[in-house]
């Protein structure tokens, strides 16, 4: 249980630091903190995390990333199931907070609600292909380092920061395409609270990641060879 707790508490802050800096802080004319602010937000919930509760659960804190690591032979079976109820909660307990906290305005409007999309509900207008083709691929890296990074041969104490980094990069490349998911969970604390489109198209940003974490995962495998 402590680490299905430890993987709840994660995702919560990741959702509140990453999404939270989009909505409330990158908007702010002349002040907001723009993509690059945005980026380091969600690396930075993953590198205070990773330091945080990385002995206790591993800090997946993704969907994507507990079933890649699961694919890698990193993780049991038995805990994929209960790893993914812990974030998706955490995920969505961080978008209530978050709710609260951006209509808590006079006139506030939550706009898009740093929710992900293609098409029409892309940051850029990128269509669906675009969209599977960047988080597939992505999320297919991000896995890569991951494992890599904790690898047993790895040098020991910076696979935070390193991964913590890889996110921020992804963010970089990735949020005019699809406002940059490679995390189910996170997509979903978010999307609950706008509905429609939002949740008409949370299908592609639980695909996609899950498909590009195996591959990550077994391309790695493959490169590594034996720990």
């Amino acid at each position: 249980m402590n680490k299905y707790l430890a993987e709840l508490i994660g995702t919560f802050w990741l959702v509140l630091g990453g999404c939270g800096s989009a909505v409330l802080a990158a908007g702010i004319p002349d002040l907001g903190i723009a993509f690059a602010g945005v980026a380091l937000a969600f690396g930075l919930t993953v590198v205070t995390m990773a330091y945080a509760i990385g002995h206790i659960s591993g800090c997946h804190l993704n969907p994507a990333v507990t079933i890649g690591l699961w694919a890698g032979g990193r993780h049991e079976a038995k805990e994929v199931v209960p790893y993914i109820i812990a974030q998706v909660i955490g995920g969505i307990i961080a978008g209530g907070v978050l709710y609260v906290i951006a209509t808590g305005k006079a006139g506030a409007d939550i706009g898009g609600f740093a929710t992900n999309g293609y098409g029409d509900y892309s940051p850029m207008g990128y269509g669906m292909t675009a969209a599977l083709v960047t988080e597939i691929v992505l999320t297919a890296v991000f896995l890569f380092v991951i494992m890599g990074a904790t690898d047993g041969r790895a040098p020991a104490g910076f696979a935070p920061l390193a991964i913590g980094l890889c996110l921020t990069l992804i963010h970089l490349i990735s949020i005019p395409v699809t406002n940059t998911s490679v995390n189910p969970a996170r997509s979903t604390g978010v999307a609950v609270f706008v509905g429609d489109a939002a949740i008409s198209q949370l299908w592609l940003f639980w695909v996609a990641p899950i498909i590009g974490g195996i591959i990550g995962a077994i391309i790695y495998k493959a490169v590594a060879g034996k720990e």
